[in-house]
């Protein structure tokens, strides 16, 4: 049952790191990647969006650091279940 987890909590983590990426590059509304960015919007809002809404953004910089916060929260958990 943990492996499972484990494997979850890592796919999570690539999904989020894949939005984040994707977020760096303007995409057209109509292409594949614009749909993919769809996916992993529809996917990570979810967990993002009440962190981003609770967490301050940097002053004077349009930084949105919620990404970070759930990357470290997985890692935690990561570490807790003792995920290799």
């Amino acid at each position: 049952m943990i492996e499972i987890l484990c494997f979850l909590l890592t796919l999570y983590l690539l999904v989020v790191l894949a939005r984040i990426v994707l977020s760096w590059f303007p995409l057209d509304g109509n292409g594949v990647m614009s749909t993919v960015q769809d996916v992993l919007i529809t996917i990570t809002e979810p967990v993002l969006g009440p962190i981003r809404r609770v967490m301050p953004r940097p002053r004077g910089l349009p930084l949105d650091l919620s990404p970070l916060v759930v990357m470290l929260g997985i890692f935690v958990l990561q570490a807790v279940l003792g995920c290799g």
